[in-house]
């Protein structure tokens, strides 16, 4: 294909993106692509994940002989080995029962003034609403990924501290007790290419900084090289992939996640289904994940139901969308059981729909040395109370309620025991029967603090859900100018209807997306604010190269974190040539201290917009049709190409004059804040735009869009392909 009529599709793809339809992946949430690329896999249906339970409690013995054979069949169509399993390096992977999801944005895991992990604070933070975590998930790619050219590794690389800061920060988990994951994006193919294969890369890193295991994106089949590639290196890592795996892979992933991402809004059935990864290999540890769902009463009884554990998500890509306190105490109590009876979860006799008294309840039965495990979920709203259990008895038995932490008085007759105990509406049981006298010393500390926990009924915490509300940070007003400074634009008073939207992947139109301006109650995607704009001025060109370096001459100015500080510039330098291209590598910090420098301020959002739209609500700076000859040409990748000059698109101009708008590198506007993320507004759209994937960070060159960008330190948060240009206060 001709390069020049593929960029100028790929700008057009760019221009019209937000007129693509939604896509439905998930019913609720439909995903949003500015590309018109739409690779997502064909999700599996629950049905194909999951066994259905029996049609009454009567055929359960029938239907048990069913999902024996079932289970025998698919073992031998698969060639199943068990050993990965029987592996003594992996085998914590059988005691993973809480996992979270953390960004390396969020706020409690890095201090950009102190330069250091606070390892400490998150886990002090997150485990004082969850309980104990047993695994965290590093997420450092996604959305922020293909900003500009740094593949995922690079993007690893590039963390606070370097390889040697990771490796510390990994050792602080381990200290903790929490094993720790990165993830691998099998989809980020369009940034720089790395050279070497992404198996052989990847283990590498995992072993330089001490990792225990990789969370596979978007996939249930792992590909077996990175299983070889790990214990090649004598580093042998937990291979997890986002869903559960469907094919032969099953025998070396020990771990995986079953993301209900893909099935948000469809019912569960009132009959517990069964897991088919755990019913074929009672040691695959399966962590449930049910992200964008605010009551997770269902798969959170699914999950005690089947022995199995939880991965909390609550960072969700910059926006805080965290668990109830109902749900977040379920999580505490339910792994903090299944952790102290791990060794009977895995049981290979576990018996699902085991017999119960009541109906609308639900117990699994798992026999093991020592002693049998029920877990019990209540499917009915009400509280269901007397006999549940009816179990064959002999002496010396010891029944113990382990989600109210008490020993059960058992009815006896006929070699039978009866249990009798309460069930909250929608609510969790565990009865643990053992010869064992007096109970061990775990059981013991698991039965103390349940009972402390229980003396508050699970119901009386709220299922209220609420978003987390954002702070913009303040930008100081500069000394009026009389006149127009040198280099800039007077931007005239008027009426404004300030209408954007954001352009984030995920998400939807929930609250918490996006971000809150200050007349607003609460973030969200759309924005549409009538204001009166007061009179001021703005820098026609962004800043360019030679402007930034009469900066550091008369300053001496060095950030305290220099990590990619001009990173194109060499020998206190720009490259011959650039002294007209925008300046980038520059943090929104370095960008602040430019402009107080010179007497400025960075633009409020609405004024840059304002300045490059005017009243009159155009789509483009220029006017409403799409005009190729307006900005530079697109930019594929995988390598990033350089800005171009600030001035060689004249015809781009806005009413107002102003230049270089869209297309060349994106600029620095407003940061908000929450108490889990900083974010910064930038606006303008890059060229680079690397193709292949709806992931990568979303660019537009529409005037009513804008794009989030997380921040997380200075050395992260510069790219290649931000910049930034001055505003100042007129009188």
């Amino acid at each position: 294909m001709n390069r020049g009529f593929f960029l100028t599709c790929l700008v057009v793809l760019l221009a019209l993106a937000s007129l693509s339809s939604a896509d439905e992946w998930k019913p609720r949430h439909g995903l949003v692509s500015h590309t018109g690329i739409w690779n997502l896999p064909e999700p599996p249906q629950p049905g194909e994940v999951f066994l259905a339970g029996p049609a009454s409690p009567s055929e359960q013995p029938g239907w048990l002989d069913g999902l024996q054979a079932w289970r025998n069949e698919r073992q031998t169509l698969l060639r199943y080995s068990p050993s990965q399993y029987e592996r003594t390096e992996l085998e914590w992977t059988q005691h993973v029962f809480s996992q979270v999801q953390l960004l390396i944005w969020d706020r409690s895991l890095y201090d950009p003034e102190k330069l250091d992990y606070t390892v400490d604070r998150f886990l002090s933070e997150t485990e004082h609403r969850i309980g104990a975590i047993d695994a965290v998930l590093i997420w450092h790619v996604y959305p922020n990924l293909g900003a500009d050219d740094r593949n995922q590794f690079d993007l690893l690389r590039d963390l606070p501290c370097g390889i040697a800061g990771l490796r510390r920060m990994v050792e602080q988990f381990h200290k903790r007790g929490v094993k720790v994951f990165f993830p691998f994006l099998a989809w980020d193919t369009s940034t720089r290419e790395e050279g070497a294969a992404p198996w052989t890369t990847m283990a590498q890193l995992m072993k330089e900084i001490d990792a225990d295991g990789i969370n596979f994106d978007t996939l249930e089949s792992v590909p077996p090289q990175f299983r070889q590639a790990s214990d090649a290196l004598g580093h042998p890592l937990a291979l997890e992939p986002q869903f559960q795996p469907r094919d032969e892979s099953l025998a070396w992933t020990n771990i995986s996640w079953n993301d209900w991402v893909t099935w948000e809004g469809k019912p569960y059935p009132f009959v517990p289904m069964v897991s088919k990864d755990k019913w074929l290999e009672t040691r695959h540890t399966v962590n449930i994940t049910d992200r964008f769902t605010r009551d997770k009463t269902d798969s959170l009884q699914h999950s005690f139901f089947n022995g199995q554990g939880y991965a909390s998500l609550e960072n969700l890509w910059g926006f805080w969308y965290p668990s109830t306190p109902h749900d977040s105490e379920a999580i505490l109590r339910i792994t903090q059981i299944e952790r102290a009876m791990a060794p009977f979860l895995r049981s290979p006799d576990w018996e699902p729909h085991a017999a119960v008294v009541q109906a609308g309840v639900f117990a699994s039965r798992f026999p093991g040395a020592g002693g049998t495990l029920w877990t019990i979920v209540n499917r009915n709203e009400y509280t269901v109370s007397g006999p549940q259990l009816v179990v064959p008895h002999k002496s010396g038995l010891h029944y113990y309620d382990l989600w109210q932490g008490t020993q059960l008085t058992p009815r006896l007759a006929n070699d039978k025991a009866t249990l009798s105990f309460e069930l909250e509406g929608l609510g969790f049981g565990a009865v643990f029967a053992t010869e064992n006298s007096p109970a061990s010393p775990e059981l013991q500390n698991l039965l103390q603090f349940m009972s402390e926990r229980s003396r508050r009924p699970l119901a009386s915490y709220t299922r209220e859900w609420k978003p987390v509300p954002q702070t913009l940070v303040e930008i100081p007003v500069t000394k009026p100018s009389q006149s127009v400074p040198g280099g800039m634009v007077r931007i005239p008073a008027g009426d404004f209807d300030f209408q954007v939207s954001g352009i984030e992947v995920e998400g939807g139109n929930d609250p918490g997306v996006d971000v809150q301006y200050p007349w607003e109650d609460a973030p969200r995607r759309e924005h549409r604010h009538s204001m009166h704009i007061h009179e001021f001025y703005l820098d026609r060109t962004p800043v360019t190269n030679a402007e930034f370096k009469k900066f550091l001459e008369a300053t001496a100015y060095r950030p305290k974190d220099d990590h990619n500080f001009l990173h194109d510039w060499k020998g206190g330098t720009y490259p011959e040539g650039w002294e007209n291209k925008p300046v980038t590598w520059v943090s929104i910090e370095d960008a602040r201290a430019y402009a107080a420098w010179s007497g400025k301020r960075l633009p409020h959002e609405w004024e840059w917009q304002y300045a490059a739209q005017s009243a009159d609500g155009r789509l483009y700076p220029w006017g409403n049709t799409w005009n190729a000859d307006t900005l530079p040409p697109a930019d594929p990748g995988p390598s990033l190409r350089p800005p171009t000059n600030v001035s060689d698109f004249p015809k781009g101009a806005s009413p107002f004059g102003i230049l270089d708008l869209i297309g060349n590198v994106s600029q620095w506007t407003d940061e908000y804040r929450d108490p889990h993320t900083r974010a910064a507004i930038v606006r303008g759209g890059a060229a680079y735009h690397p193709l292949g994937s709806i992931w990568y960070f979303p660019q537009t060159y529409r005037l009513n869009e804008h794009q989030k960008y997380l921040l997380m330190s200075p050395g992260r948060d510069r790219a290649g392909t931000i910049g930034f240009r001055c505003a100042a206060d007129a009188p």
